[in-house]
Formats: C-alpha cells, structure tokens, sequence
C-alpha cells in the first residue's frame, strides 16, 4: 500500500493514527484558477520493466510500487498452485489519464502523439493486464470501473473466485492517480473543496481527491485478518448524487453484516465513506443511524489522503487490515476523524472517534459509495473471530 501518508504500511500506520493532515500538498495545476488540496504520493515511483513499456504509466507505476511490497508472497503462491491458478482483479477510475493527457497535450503542441505513449496504458483493463504479465499469470485477470466502490468490489470479487473454485489466490486491489479530467470534472460537479475535507462537520465545502494504491493477496487459508462479509447494491439513484435516504448504503451494509454472519453489535469500528459532501455524509450517516441501533465508533481517512477514487475501497479496507493487524490484548487502536470538530446538528449522531482512542476487538466495517449507486461495505476481522 501506499498514499499521501507513506510508502509502505509500517511507514503509513503512526502517521494514520497521528491524524496529522500535513501530508497534503497544493497543486494549482489540476484545475485553471484554482489550488487544490490533495493527497498526491510524494517521490519517484517505479519504473515498470522492460517488455512491458506498453503498461508505462503512472498508474501503473503505482501499482507496482505496491506490488513489489508483496512480489515474495506471490511469487511463493505461483509456485505453490501454478500460473493457472492465480487470478488478479483490480479497480481503477482513471487508469492512465494522466499521461494521456500530456500525451495529447503534446499532439495539440507538435503534431503528434509522445513517442512513449500507448493506448493500453489508458484502457481501464491496464492494471490487471500489467500485474498478469508482470508475473507470467495464466489464472483470471479483469479490471472493475465501478467509480468510488472499485476497489471494496475487487475485494467481494476475489471472495467469489475462490468459492467458486476459478483460482486458489487472487492477486486484488485498486489504484488510482490525481489527473486533470477527473478533478476538472469534480470542480464542474461543484463538490471540491478549497481547503482539507471536513467530514460530518457544518462547516463541510466539500471533497479532497488523492492517490494510491491497496493490493492484497486473498486466499482460502485460514487464520490472520480475513474477509468475512462483503455487502453490495445498486440503487442507481442518480448518474453522480447518492440517494438522500441512504437505503442503498443500508442495504450494502445489512448484507454485508448478514454475509459475516454477525449482529450490528459486533462491530468495533466503523471507516466511512465520509467524502465531505453535503449530500454523501448526510445519507451514510442516516444509513448508519437505521443499521446500527447503537452504532460503532466511526471515521474517516480521507481528511488524511484524499478521496483515492476507485483506490479508496481498497485503500480503506487496508487501513482496516492495519487496525487488525496491530490490535492486542487492549483491543484496536483507532483512526480519528480529523474533521473540525463542529457536529452539523442536520446528521443523525453517530460516534466519531478521537486521537488515541481504542476500543475493544471485534469485526471492523469499512463503506465503499461510488457513482450511479453501487455500494459495497466490507466486513474484516481476526482470525479468531
């Protein structure tokens, strides 16, 4: 994994619990007039090898910083069960835009495309090709574009090409990166903020968008951190605004809840979707408000990398995994809402969590809304439960 807050998990997860902000920067470059904060992955990235220049773009050079964190454990599995037997499934929303757009830039200014341009490198199938002939793998590989819930829906996906018996792991995530069309187009939907997202809070203007990339490996085996529950609807409200009831992120949410085999009560934590809109953080939280008759502390990151777009799924669900991953006999440590602190007194009250706050182990919940209404929520918990 890695974000606006590091490069690798170990490095991401003080500063995630930190709630610090400040490693949001400015661009004034994304949208004419106006300076933007985002969450942008700072430094050079990976260059994607040679033999598949076709794939060299910086999503995936994303993808691949990602991928080299766990290149040991995969390539183990490929021996273990063979290339035929080990799929990939990754989310995007902008796959290659960027560099396509300073490839076309450069064909207004000279006539041509830049040398180094390719058209796969835009297709939103590039991540799950790239990862596939990265490792030689012969097993399922397909990209979901399912807007913001990409990468919770490669997640659900994988679950199911195990239980169907289509592959023994599953290489799955999400990656997203900053580009000018989809911020311009933000910007025209009149739902950017100026300043950092301040989620729940009266005070909220809006989202900050950002960049990343979350891959997981997920087998059958069991034991450590698994996948429990997956929920998903389509409630197909409206081409880019949530219904304002919030029956399809309730309805994600209950299936997931009911998939886990587990009562509302056994979720510890709660990672909303919390994009920061007047409209999102309105009906998530009445959604809540309905599945959870006393609802579990909740938060969301997206104040401390941006809204990754069709990362976000993925990239939330691993901060989940983190919590998991580092609770202990004192239960899990939490991510705070790193928001204002003015309550719009319009939401229903649901608990937002504070720095240093723990509570007690259970299941985590993580929310995933995108465009056009397709809702996924995630159940993850311990090997034990």
């Amino acid at each position: 994994m890695l974000n606006a807050l590091g490069r690798t998990p170990d490095e991401i997860w003080p500063r995630l619990l930190a709630g610090d902000p400040s490693y949001l920067t400015i661009r004034d470059d994304l949208v004419p007039g106006r300076s933007l904060v985002v969450g942008a992955v700072p430094g050079a990235l990976p260059s994607v090898p040679a033999g598949l220049e076709r794939y060299a773009c910086r999503n995936n050079s994303l993808t691949l910083a990602a991928l080299e964190q766990i290149e040991d454990v995969v390539t183990d599995l490929v021996r273990a069960v063979g290339r035929e037997r080990v799929a990939v499934v990754m989310g995007s929303s902008t796959s290659g835009v960027s560099d396509a757009e300073a490839a076309i830039r450069h064909q207004h200014e000279t006539g041509s495309l830049t040398a180094s341009f390719h058209y796969q490198q835009l297709e939103f199938g590039g991540a799950a090709g790239f990862i596939a002939d990265f490792f030689d793998l012969r097993g399922v590989a397909y990209s979901l574009s399912t807007a913001c819930s990409s990468g919770a829906r490669a997640l659900a996906s994988a679950r199911s090409l195990l239980a169907l018996d289509v592959a023994d792991a599953v290489i799955a995530g999400a990656t997203d990166t900053l580009c000018r069309l989809t911020t311009n187009g933000f910007s025209a939907l009149q739902v950017i903020s100026d300043e950092i997202t301040n989620p729940c809070s009266r005070n909220r203007k809006g989202i900050t968008l950002g960049e990343g990339s979350a891959l997981f490996v997920v087998t059958r085996e069991a034991g450590g951190i698994q996948l429990c529950g997956v929920g998903e609807s389509s409630e197909a409200h409206h081409m880019s605004a949530p219904d304002p009831r919030g029956d399809g992120a309730e309805a994600a949410m209950r299936a997931a809840l009911a998939d886990a085999e587990m009562a509302p009560e056994a979720i510890a934590y709660l990672s909303l979707h919390g994009t920061g809109t007047d409209l999102n953080d309105a009906m998530e939280s009445r959604a809540i408000a309905r599945t959870f008759a006393a609802p579990p502390l909740c938060s969301s990151a997206k104040p401390l990398v941006g809204h990754t777009l069709g990362a976000a799924g993925a990239v939330e669900a691993g901060f989940c995994w983190l919590m998991l991953r580092e609770q202990d006999e004192d239960g899990l440590a939490v991510i705070p809402h790193a928001y204002d602190g003015v309550r719009d007194p319009e939401l229903p009250e649901i608990p937002l969590a504070g720095k240093g706050t723990r509570v007690p182990a259970g299941a985590v919940m993580s929310n995933a809304f995108g465009f056009g209404g397709n809702n996924c929520s995630l159940v993850l918990a311990g090997g034990s439960l």
